[in-house]
């Protein structure tokens, strides 16, 4: 949880400063439309990744998905930590 952590940290960084030149600042700055989009174009891509053999390019479209859903995590002010909370919640025993 440590790295997802970290991109949380680096994804707010790219929000407040928008640096030129970055895939992420653009994202922010289309707004949340634009990152909607992305999200439903990565989880498109998982699925038919899915049903390849690929295992790389699975992994590679899951990633895709996992970071354009921090995106909208940070865009929306919810920390990755709220999300751990819940799955922890869900799943205790």
């Amino acid at each position: 949880m440590q790295f997802f952590k970290e991109l949380e940290e680096i994804l707010i960084l790219r929000k407040k400063d928008l640096p030129e030149n970055s895939y992420t600042s653009d994202l922010f700055k289309k707004g949340l439309d634009r990152i909607l989009k992305k999200v439903g174009e990565e989880a498109g891509e998982v699925i038919i990744a899915s049903k390849n053999q690929d295992e790389k390019e699975l992994v590679h479209e899951i990633s895709d998905l996992i970071f354009h859903l921090q995106v909208l995590m940070v865009e929306k002010n919810i920390s990755i930590t709220k999300i751990e909370q819940e799955l922890i919640q869900r799943h205790k025993k």
